[in-house]
């Protein structure tokens, strides 16, 4: 194959993937994954439910965590497979990559943890 044709075979296959993504946007989110219930740490002010509703409406995508932080088909697991811990988060890792940043920090735990 020329270095022509992989050059057009490239574009092809990124157009193509780009209408798919655009086409899924359009049409709204068909089905996220459920919520998922945290294990509580020593000390934990209560359970943490992670739900991926809130987090994609917020960044519109799936790629802002996955699979760069956490792993898209092991539930709960980040990428570098470290338990999900709030120390981690406090110093800018895993959640703490967008909260403490550019999402709701941790001036309030019932932001996370029900009490």
């Amino acid at each position: 194959m020329t270095n022509a044709a992989k050059v057009m075979l490239r574009t092809a296959v990124l157009a193509l993937g780009m209408g798919l993504a655009a086409g899924a946007a359009a049409e709204g989110w068909k089905k996220l994954p459920a919520d998922l219930a945290l294990p509580s740490g020593d000390g934990s002010p209560g359970p943490v439910t992670f739900s991926h509703e809130s987090h994609v409406n917020y960044t519109g995508s799936c790629v802002a965590c996955h699979p760069k932080t956490f792993r898209i088909l092991e539930t709960g697991k980040t990428a570098d497979g470290q338990a999900i811990r709030h120390e981690l988060m406090e110093k800018g890792l895993q959640c703490g990559l967008c909260h403490g940043k550019t999402a709701s920090g941790f001036d309030a735990c019932e932001g996370c943890h029900k009490m």
